[in-house]
């Protein structure tokens, strides 16, 4: 799979809310204000795994569809990955 760009720079920004975190925590900084952060990079997280997985699918879907492939299977996997990151 070819990853973009853009998802690579959803990885950056997550990585920088990360070093955030921890230096807020290296302050002392306030339970409510590392959790709003942690759960705002949480969701970051979640959804750069389902723009993965969704453009995964798309290729392989095609790919599958193009060799005459059942594609039921792909799918099923593709959801299988979403659950399991969840």
């Amino acid at each position: 799979m070819d990853y973009n760009d853009q998802m690579k720079n959803r990885i950056k920004r997550i990585e920088g809310q990360l070093r955030g975190i921890l230096k807020m925590m290296e302050e002392n900084k306030d339970c409510k204000e590392v959790i709003t952060q942690l759960s705002a990079s949480r969701t970051a997280l979640d959804r750069t795994i389902g723009l993965i997985v969704s453009a995964n699918l798309v290729e392989c879907v095609r790919e599958a569809d193009k060799n005459g492939e059942n594609t039921e299977e792909i799918v099923k996997e593709a959801v299988n990955l979403l659950v399991k990151s969840r």
